[in-house]
């Protein structure tokens, strides 16, 4: 489950088009954070994450947030400044789940490495979408998750929402500050729309005789879309854009992204201008459920967290724009660094790209913090949170002084710079919280329903995550928890 947004030049204080994303996927499903430069190509075929397609003689530059099993990307920029999410949508077409087509992460990537505009990267979308379908697993442990798929696209000029259910689609233009969730948005509001569409859902029995074409209305599944709460996420992200209508800046895009609460005793932060979110005292993860916008894991009916988060500001000189990426799950409590594109800093080859287990990557360091800190949630968050937003504070402006300068624009320093504050401080706080827990000071906890300490008892042991991992030694007992 994810949420992405977008807020067009008219609608933001740099009048600048900005984008932003959390990626919400199974909690062990590290997503990797890389850069693959552009590149020439005399293959005939480019592997899939299932299937082969032709290969394309050149690709563009691009910086992504990709599943780490997966070819395909959640989300992502090119040097063209197209920028892109997908969500998983439910619909009524059955899908045979044979793993003959393109995942929406598939077709992503293919629109990034192929555009040079939102425009392009739309058709190009489409163009694959009609040629290979999209049955194929969007799933990592749950081999028998597949879905179909919706897209916001945006350049520096011009955004688009996609939504598609199997071959056929629609889009329309936006303007304003519009956002998508796991649910098809798109009724009679279309601006292009699949030239058998109509007919197919007559055919179906969809549409009867002198009702009013609706893409939402005749594919939606009711189910599955219920169950996945998009309705409470978007009614969440699309009011916090209202919000800040007066002001909405990148500051304000990351605070939408580390929004969390919506389940029962705990509500939404409250926003601030120019500030982080206020955190509600009473948040708890384990009581947050499908309805938090940084999604946190909690069991059978909330089985997803948030693993990444992207956000794009867009200049229409391309030295201008601006990428901000956690490479790290829980938005909430992790930093976003700041990318430019062209650029080098986390280019492919030169990162440590995560796997399945705990390893030297950024993701697994903070993975590692965000679990510890749920061993009592209220307890640990506030050993590092004046120190988070502090660091976040400093990249922001250091930033916009870069991007001030006549001359050289890239990021590059500052990114390099960030990553190593962030490994340094998630390391620094992975130590303090582990001080705690190993004095017993985190213990006993509220610790939420014996399911969703099952849950992670699981998710733990699946990713070989024990209590010498999360805090360097042995407990005198192994929590169910652990």
């Amino acid at each position: 489950m994810c949420d992405t947004f977008v807020a067009t030049p008219d609608f933001t204080s740099s009048g600048r088009m900005i984008f932003g994303k959390n990626s919400d996927r199974e909690p062990n499903e590290a997503q990797c954070l890389v850069r693959l430069p552009e590149r020439n190509h005399k293959e005939d075929l480019l592997r899939a994450t299932f299937i082969d397609i032709p290969q394309a003689k050149k690709s563009r530059e691009i910086l992504i947030s990709r599943p780490f099993h997966m070819w395909g990307a959640e989300m992502g920029a090119n040097s063209k400044g197209v920028t892109i999410g997908n969500e998983a949508v439910f619909t009524r077409i059955p899908i045979e789940k044979k793993n003959n087509g393109l995942t929406g992460m598939d077709l992503l990537r293919i629109a990034l490495e192929r555009s040079d505009s939102a425009s392009e990267a739309r058709d190009c979308i489409i163009e694959y979408l009609e040629r290979f379908g999209q049955d194929a697993c969007g799933g990592y442990s749950n081999r028998n998750f597949f879905y179909h798929n919706s897209f916001l696209i945006a350049d520096a000029k011009d955004a688009f929402v996609l939504e598609t259910a199997d071959k056929f689609w629609a889009w329309k233009k936006i303007q304003g500050f519009y956002s998508i969730s796991n649910g098809l948005t798109l009724e009679s509001n279309y601006d292009g729309l699949h030239s058998g569409a109509i007919d197919f859902a007559r055919a179906k029995g969809w549409l009867k005789k002198g009702e009013t074409f609706s893409f939402k209305g005749v594919f939606s599944d009711s189910l599955y879309t219920t169950f996945s709460k998009c309705k409470i996420r978007r009614e969440i992200t699309s009011k916090a854009g209202e919000f800040f209508r007066s002001g909405f800046g990148i500051t304000e895009a990351m605070q939408i992204l580390r929004l969390e609460g919506r389940g029962p005793g705990s509500s939404p932060m409250k926003l601030t201008l120019g500030g982080f979110p206020s955190k509600d005292p009473r948040f708890s993860p384990s009581e947050a459920g499908m309805g938090s916008v940084c999604l946190h894991a909690g069991g059978p009916f909330s089985p997803n967290e948030t693993t990444a988060s992207f956000l794009a500001e867009l200049d229409p000189n391309p030295s201008f724009s601006q990428f901000w990426a956690t490479g790290a799950s829980i938005p909430s409590i992790s930093i976003f660094i700041p990318f430019s594109i062209p650029g080098k800093a986390m280019t492919e080859g030169k990162i440590v790209q995560p796997g399945a287990t705990p390893d030297a990557s950024i993701w697994w360091n903070h993975e590692i913090l965000y679990r510890l800190c749920l061993r009592n949630y209220a307890k640990s968050v506030p050993i590092f949170s004046a120190e988070l937003k502090e660091i976040q504070e400093k990249y922001i402006q250091k930033v916009e002084w870069t991007l001030s300068q006549p001359r050289n624009h890239s990021l590059d320093p500052v990114s390099e710079e960030a990553l190593a504050d962030a490994s340094r401080l998630y390391s620094k706080w992975r130590g303090q919280v582990a001080e705690l827990a190993a004095k017993g000071n985190l213990f006993p906890s509220v610790w939420g329903s014996p399911v969703y300490r099952a849950s992670w008892a699981i998710w733990n042991r699946k990713a070989r995550i024990n209590s010498r991992v999360l805090i360097g030694t042995d407990l005198p007992y192994e929590p169910a928890f652990f």
